[in-house]
Formats: structure tokens, C-alpha cells, sequence
């Protein structure tokens, strides 16, 4: 029977988070991360598995922790809505001054080399599932009839990814709440009616 773990997994994780938050998969080492984490590298490999391990479990707790705003707008009732409340919902998560600029998951992609690119898939599957969800909330959204019938669902949802992937980019580029917030105006005045 192995020793008990002495440490708190979800408090090991928020810290992880924050390391690969700031710069990335590949910017982080296993040096870095044990150390903000408190553990020992063999803690690290025993908890996690590797450091691909523990960066899986650190988004699904970032997703957890962060990503309330999703849920929420994928809850309203309207596409506009959804689509309203998706865009501010990110403008005010990535306007947070608590938090690193930008997403982790836009960071740590921007931070892939070919040696990982086996996070490059992982965070690549994550978005994807991310924008199916749009999709088939605008899937049915066009069936309820509030979407013109020549409007791809597909095509909308991808818009919708592009717009709040590219606030993410500004973000960690500096751009302010205000600067994100006209971004977000500007796409819902572009939405189909």
C-alpha cells in the first residue's frame, strides 16, 4: 500500500494553472511547475502521471473554474442570446485583473513545438468541442426559426469561435475591457437576422 498523498490535488492544480496560464505548455518546465505546486517531481509523476498528465487535468480544472460562462450562454433560451452571452461573458473573463492575460489555452497552443504536439492535438479537440456545442445550439436555434435559412449553423459557430479565440489574442496583447468589449458589440451587430 503506497504512502497517503500529502497534498491538495485541486490546490496543486490551481497552481499548475496559473504556471502554464502565464507561459504556456511548452514554456513550462517540470522544475517550475513543482515548485509553484509545492510538491517534489516524483509527487508530480506519481499524482499526474507527466507533465502531459497533469497539463490534461489542469484544463479540465481551468474549464471547471473558468469556464462558467459557457455554460451560461449555451443555457439561454435564443441564439442571440447565447451568442451575447458568450461574447461578454469572455470580455469579463479576460478583463479579470486577477487573472494572467489572455486563456491558457490560447497561450499554451501559441506555445506548442513539434515535440508536443501531442498537447497541439489535445487543446485542437478541446476547441473543437467547444465550437460543436455552438453548433448544435445554432442547429437548433435555425430550426426554431430564428436563424435565416440560408445561415450555417457551422459557419456561425465558427464565427463565434474566431471572434473569442482573437479577444484572447488582445488580451494577452494588452487590449483593455473597453477594446474587448467593442470587439464583442461589433460582432453581435453583425449578427444575422
Amino acid at each position: 500500500m503506497g504512502r497517503p498523498r500529502e497534498f491538495d490535488v485541486n490546490d496543486a492544480l490551481d497552481r499548475a494553472i496559473e504556471v502554464f496560464w502565464r507561459k504556456g505548455y511548452g514554456g513550462s518546465s517540470v522544475a517550475e511547475l513543482t515548485e509553484a505546486m509545492g510538491i517534489s517531481p516524483p509527487s508530480l509523476y506519481s499524482a499526474f502521471g507527466n507533465k502531459e498528465g497533469l497539463f490534461r487535468r489542469a484544463l479540465d480544472r481551468y474549464i471547471e473554474k473558468h469556464g462558467g460562462y459557457w455554460d451560461k450562454a449555451l443555457a439561454e433560451p435564443t441564439a442571440r442570446g447565447m451568442a451575447e452571452h458568450l461574447l461578454h461573458g469572455c470580455v469579463d473573463f479576460l478583463a479579470q485583473k486577477y487573472n494572467p492575460p489572455g486563456c491558457m489555452f490560447a497561450r499554451s497552443a501559441a506555445s506548442c513545438s513539434e515535440d508536443a504536439d501531442v498537447i497541439s492535438r489535445e487543446l485542437k479537440a478541446r476547441r473543437a468541442q467547444g465550437e460543436a456545442r455552438l453548433r448544435k445550439h445554432l442547429e437548433c436555434a435555425k430550426a426554431a426559426g430564428e436563424l435565416p435559412r440560408d445561415q450555417s449553423p457551422a459557419d456561425l459557430a465558427r464565427y463565434l469561435m474566431t471572434v473569442v479565440e482573437g479577444m484572447s489574442a488582445h488580451a494577452a496583447g494588452g487590449a483593455s475591457r473597453e477594446e474587448l468589449r467593442k470587439v464583442a458589440d461589433l460582432a453581435l451587430r453583425a449578427w444575422p437576422t
